[in-house]
């Protein structure tokens, strides 16, 4: 499903080139569930933003689905992350004049779909996530954990073969962050692949497989027994 061979990214800090991505290999199969983990700067979050399609990699080979996504126009970027990717963010980045079900319902608008399903889908989209009753809200009006919920509900309103999370749980409290790690959980149970990035050892130990990394490199890749 996910294929990465010799990925590099360089970054220009003044007159230095900061190697963010070294050599990156990885491969990952369809219905996994996988912890990318490490210190900060060890370039977790940058590796997800390519495989998200957010970023682009200077050198290496990134397949999506058997299409390199290396050689993809910005325009086929953003159909491939819309219909194929969700994300879900440390800070949510819900729209703070829109209501739970107008943030949720924004990429049915983008792809087009009519009113009427859009409605359906997305009333059904927080009612699987306890948030039925909480769709005319608009963020300052919802917990940590709804927002993160909402965020949740928005990134698979597409039904993505693919969610990537980025310390999802890195703004909550814990009995809140629990529930959001229990809502991605289900999704995987579902048959979605889960892509997790967190320094919370933790939080890692629950995924079937872990990715370790430092200074920009895949120091270990592990499965659960």
């Amino acid at each position: 499903m996910i294929y990465l061979a010799g990925i590099e990214r360089i970054f220009q800090v003044g007159d230095e080139a900061v190697h963010a991505l070294s050599n990156v290999n990885l491969t990952v199969h369809a219905g996994e569930y996988i912890a990318i983990m490490g210190p900060s700067g060890s370039g977790k979050s940058t590796l997800l933003n390519i495989i998200g399609l957010l970023d682009r990699p200077d050198r290496g080979v990134y397949r999506l689905e058997d299409v390199d996504a290396t050689d993809l126009t910005d325009d086929q970027q953003a159909s491939v992350r819309r219909h194929k990717i969700g994300f879900v963010f440390q800070f949510f980045h819900l729209v703070p004049r829109l209501t739970a079900a107008e943030n949720v319902e924004l990429p049915l608008i983008l792809a087009g779909v009519d009113m009427a399903e859009r409605q359906s889908r997305v009333q059904a989209a927080l009612s699987a996530l306890g948030l039925g009753d909480r769709a005319k809200h608009r963020p300052d009006q919802l917990s940590g954990g709804q927002r993160q919920r909402v965020a949740i509900a928005r990134a698979t309103i597409m039904q993505p073969n693919v969610i990537l999370a980025d310390e999802p749980t890195g703004n909550l409290d814990r009995n809140s962050g629990k529930d959001v790690i229990q809502s991605l959980e289900d999704l995987y149970k579902k048959g979605m692949t889960l892509i997790l990035v967190t320094h919370d050892p933790d939080l890692g130990s629950r995924a079937l497989r872990k990715v370790q990394m430092v200074d920009g490199k895949i120091l270990e890749d592990t499965r659960a027994l």
